[in-house]
């Protein structure tokens, strides 16, 4: 088994490094434009509706919990049995 890299390796280490660059600069804005209005709001309570709240449980809860199987998909009873309904 040959050490070298193939180039398709270092095209695909190339892009993913590009891609994570692209992505901490799109999140290191986000956080600074979440600082700023932060700074405008004050001491101000942030008034939400009830749509807001729940889009923003959505994205919440799928940014902490981890990817369902496929498998559910297929099989939509296996879904239900872990929500224990």
């Amino acid at each position: 088994m040959s050490t070298l890299l193939q180039p398709w390796q270092i095209l695909v280490a190339a892009a993913a490094g590009w891609i994570s660059r692209e992505q901490d600069a799109v999140i290191e804005y986000l956080r600074e434009e979440n600082r700023v209005l932060r700074e405008q709001l004050g001491k101000r309570r942030l008034r939400l509706t009830d749509d807001q709240r729940r889009r923003l449980g959505r994205e919440r809860q799928e940014a902490r919990s981890p990817r369902r199987p496929d498998s559910d998909r297929q099989y939509p009873e296996t879904a239900r049995n872990r929500a224990g309904t």
